[in-house]
């Protein structure tokens, strides 16, 4: 069975003003999407700036996903690293606190050989007992994860899926020609949510889902109930919306949509800061396209 299938929200972290995690905000998005249909809570992913948080900030947040979840739908926790060992105590540490499963992007910055890929998901899968979630995003790491690389991987235990946000759908449909049958592809894009899901892929791990979560659910259930006209209206109904949450880098734009919305405040850490003010116009202008304003 797959982890979920459906919509699963990389959510944002909520700061407080002096920076710390807002975890009553936090608290109240997850009720939030668990109520409008989202299939699973990603926790500190690249939306969730995991990259911003220290360790113990990181584990703290994770667990507290997991016990205001309770079981409703699956956690998936983002623990990637560019230090193997350091992957390793994250995924350990996401463990204990009881996420169902992992999500572990391509060392960054570091560039590693196909050998050095191979051997650094290897080391962490093998150092834990729950799933594991690849996910690929060269324009963010610098590295893909190549066809080959992936169905090496597909061949441990515990690494059950790829989310994949390459961007290149030539790249998806080799993947899914080399891979096992119930090795689970998740679109990591939103404006290819569908074309994914051709390929045969499990559904989205989204950052339209933090501001649209029942809209993100019902366009991949709709394809997978065979409604597949329905659900490519949707996605491109969606789609210049989708386009202004990516007007700035990701998390900017869909932290300052919640924020607009009244589900978070207006903070970052930076590097990351607010958007610029014609971005901000541009993305008020979609937000009231939907009558999210």
């Amino acid at each position: 069975m797959p982890i979920f299938q459906g919509s699963g929200v990389a959510i944002i972290t909520p700061f407080k003003k002096d920076g710390a995690v807002d975890f009553d905000r936090l608290g109240a998005l997850i009720d939030w999407q668990i109520e409008q249909k989202s299939d699973a809570i990603v926790i500190v992913g690249t939306t969730g700036e995991a990259s911003c948080l220290y360790d113990d900030e990181h584990l703290d947040t994770i667990g507290y996903a997991a016990r205001k979840v309770a079981g409703r739908v699956p956690v998936i926790a983002g623990v990637g690293s560019n230090q193997t060992e350091h992957g390793i105590k994250l995924s350990r540490g996401a463990q204990k606190h009881g996420v169902d499963a992992l999500l572990h992007v391509t060392p960054y910055y570091n560039k590693a050989s196909r050998r050095g890929l191979i051997e650094h998901f290897t080391e962490i899968a093998d150092s834990v007992d729950i799933p594991i979630l690849l996910y690929s995003v060269q324009g963010r790491t610098g590295m893909n994860l190549a066809p080959d690389v992936v169905a090496e991987l597909a061949k441990h235990p515990n690494i059950v899926g790829l989310k994949e946000a390459s961007g290149n759908i030539a790249q998806v449909a080799e993947i899914a020609r080399v891979t096992p049958d119930d090795f689970d592809l998740y679109s990591g894009n939103d404006d290819m949510i569908v074309p994914l899901l051709s390929l045969g892929g499990k559904g989205v791990i989204s950052v339209l889902a933090n501001i649209m979560p029942r809209e993100t659910h019902n366009m991949v259930m709709r394809f997978l109930a065979g409604d597949v006209r329905g659900a490519c209206k949707m996605q491109l109904d969606l789609k210049p919306l989708i386009d202004a949450l990516f007007i700035e880098v990701n998390p900017i734009p869909v932290k300052a949509a919640l924020w607009l919305m009244g589900r978070c405040e207006y903070n970052y850490r930076l590097p990351l800061c607010p958007m610029e003010e014609e971005n901000l116009e541009k993305l008020k202008k979609e937000l009231r396209v939907w009558n999210l304003l």
